[in-house]
């Protein structure tokens, strides 16, 4: 019976092909079996380009990520397989855009993931693509998973060594050495508490990049970047670390925060400053108008006192002053003297350098002119103008600034009115802005105190030495 059936089956299937291949009018009732899904691909997407502004990433020509600042990275977004166009829109000034990279065809294989990187420099007309191709696959138990990407365009060739915290780098093999768009493979490295530094290729006493300790547990998927260092320190970089989430900036472990010192007090006459009580003034003899470079010291909380020049009367005691690590601001000098409402006023101050915009600052610190409202227009004429801030207070313990506006770079004209009024109390003054620019306007009273306020022209603005 078996030999039967199965020669029965066969006969079956020889009728079936031949009635399949025949001329007469037999329904066809095969069925044909739906292809496949397709298999999911993965993508995220990483903003290196440490001087371009916030972007749009479009895929097939629609936004699938909006406004992504320099530094931030994408979670991991999940896809069909297939071949998909991608294109990245910088936001102007204005809120229009401008396309940097693509459109561009990609092609996303399955079970794959893929790290898209803007990189290069908006300055340099050099931004582009790079992408980064690994399989999907399981990190082993116990450990996490890395690679380190080198986006950072200035930067030269480097050593990148992950080693015990405080080990000896020239008993060490660095980990990989890397040119601008280099990366590595994907390491699957035992969790733990390990130290990252990078290091002039070939030269393992040139660190240029120290972490610190950092705790790397089991199962993180990390992929690391050394971008450009906009922030404090020397260090030429500071890594995006993604973690298929978000990312973060790791600064150097070394790079400190940063002041500068502005003396914004009209009637106080020249002044000493001095730090945790030490014998010798850091800075001596800052008259009004006068402000000092950016000064880089470890993050820490810091005792100040200001004196006349020459060191009495102290005039402020043993001012707190917090400085964290990686922090960059103004400290001002400012109030009356007179009627003994001078004080340390603190600023961020952390502006990016960005090539398609004209980064402008404008701070408050005239206690004789009251709020006032600031016009930036075209022309110095203000018959039909709005202000851009209006009734701006003075406030000597929180002293008011409008932050860093980005402006389209051209030239314009900057008016400060007392509030509810078009009637200059500074001003028109015709400012010529480049992108790439960085310029602070501070208003003060007049030399001595009182009418009619003035500006301290501080960053690009400030007058040649």
């Amino acid at each position: 019976m078996n030999g039967i059936t199965k020669l029965g089956l066969a006969l079956s299937a020889a009728v079936l092909v031949a009635a399949c291949g025949s001329d007469n009018d037999t329904p066809d009732n095969t069925v044909t079996p739906p292809p496949p899904p397709p298999a999911s691909t993965y993508v995220r997407v990483h903003h290196s380009v440490a001087d371009a502004p916030d972007v749009n990433v479009l895929v097939d020509g629609t936004a699938a990520l909006e406004a992504v600042p320099f530094g931030a990275s994408s979670g991991v977004l999940e896809l069909e397989e297939g071949t998909y166009s991608i294109q990245v829109d910088g936001i102007l000034p204005d809120e229009s855009v401008a396309t940097v990279i693509g459109p561009a065809d990609l092609e996303f294989g399955g079970d794959n993931r893929y790290e898209i990187f803007a990189v290069g420099s908006v300055t340099d007309e050099t931004i582009a693509p790079l992408v980064i191709e690994n399989p999907v696959s399981d990190i082993p138990d116990g450990n996490f998973r890395l690679q380190v990407v080198h986006a950072a365009p200035n930067a030269p060739a480097v050593d990148v060594y992950l080693t015990a915290v405080d080990a000896d780098l020239s008993a060490e093999q660095p980990a990989a050495t890397l040119e601008f768009t280099d990366y590595t493979a994907q390491l699957d490295v035992p969790e733990g508490e390990y130290q990252v530094r990078i290091t002039a290729a070939g030269d393992a006493s040139a660190v240029v990049f120290d972490s610190g300790a950092l705790d790397l547990a089991a199962g993180a998927d990390l992929v690391v970047a050394a971008v450009t260092n906009t922030g404090t320190g020397d260090s030429p970089v500071m890594l995006q670390v993604a973690d298929g989430e978000s990312a973060q900036i790791l600064a150097s472990a070394d790079a400190g925060g940063e002041l500068r010192i502005i003396h914004a007090s009209a009637d106080a006459p020249a002044v000493d400053i001095t730090v945790n009580n030490a014998e010798t003034p850091a800075v001596a003899d800052l008259a009004f108008l006068e402000f000092t470079d950016f000064i880089n010291l470890p993050g820490d909380t810091y005792l100040v006192d200001v004196a006349a020049a020459g060191g009495t009367p102290v005039v402020i005691d043993d001012a707190e002053l917090a400085l964290a690590e990686s922090q960059r601001v103004s400290v001002y000098a400012v109030g009356e003297l007179g009627d003994s409402s001078l004080t340390l006023a603190v600023v961020e101050d952390d502006a990016r350098r960005i090539a398609t915009a004209a980064q402008v600052q404008l701070v408050h610190a005239s206690p004789s002119a009251g709020n006032v409202d600031i016009y930036v227009t075209a022309t110095d004429d203000l018959t039909d103008a709005t202000p851009a801030f209006t009734d701006v207070p003075f406030n000597a313990a929180a002293l008011v600034s409008t932050g860093y506006v980005a402006l389209t770079p051209g030239t314009y004209f900057v008016t400060v009115t007392a509030t509810g009024t078009q009637t200059a109390a500074i001003g028109p003054i015709e400012l010529t802005l480049e992108g790439n620019g960085v310029y602070t306007a501070v208003a003060v009273d007049a030399t001595g105190g009182g009418l009619p306020p003035q500006l301290i022209l501080m960053d690009d603005l400030a007058p040649a030495m």
